[in-house]
């Protein structure tokens, strides 16, 4: 289901009381979705299953947020993240993601749980939404992409570290 969606820079909300649930197979791509997840998405289940996760990435996220959470949860952490998404329509929402690994029986990695809750709005509009933005600039402004994630996470890291915190302690200050 490859499409080339259009953002429409419309954001849409989700009830504060519900709870985006998705899970993904080692590789992200997606197992299980809630029906929270199908609604504010624009998918149904069966067009979702097997999809990868970023079928939903919005382009105005910097690709340094996603490196900081895959290195964390395929080092067997869990991490929390801010994130953008878009629907189906081209419209987005965001979403304060927590993303854990799963184990199955022998306690070996078999794929990765994501809850995703409405983000504090006046940290969204006046901290994230901008620093994304110099994120994606700075992704942007390099010759390739490869050096625009290295510098990019460079610099999410350095801000996220700024006061002796970790990335987590930086998210949870917010």
């Amino acid at each position: 289901m490859s499409q080339l969606i259009t953002p429409t820079q419309r954001e849409i909300f989700f009830d504060p009381d519900s709870f985006i649930v998705s899970k993904t197979d080692l590789k992200g791509r997606l197992t299980y979705t809630n029906r929270i997840f199908c609604e504010i998405a624009g998918y149904t289940e069966k067009e979702l299953a097997g999809q990868p996760h970023s079928m939903i990435r919005h382009p105005d996220m910097p690709r340094a947020v996603f490196k900081v959470l895959w290195d964390a949860i395929q080092d067997g952490r869990e991490v929390f993240a801010y994130v953008k998404n878009m629907a189906r329509n081209g419209d987005h929402y965001w979403v304060f993601a927590h993303v854990t690994p799963s184990y199955d029986g022998n306690l070996k990695v078999c794929g990765y749980h994501s809850n995703r809750r409405v983000p504090k709005r006046d940290v969204v509009e006046k901290v994230i939404a901008p620093f994304y933005a110099e994120l994606t600039r700075i992704e942007a402004s390099c010759p390739n992409a490869k050096e625009g994630l290295a510098a990019s996470h460079r610099h999410l890291m350095q801000t996220a570290t700024a006061n002796k915190a970790s990335y987590d302690e930086f998210v949870f200050s917010l």
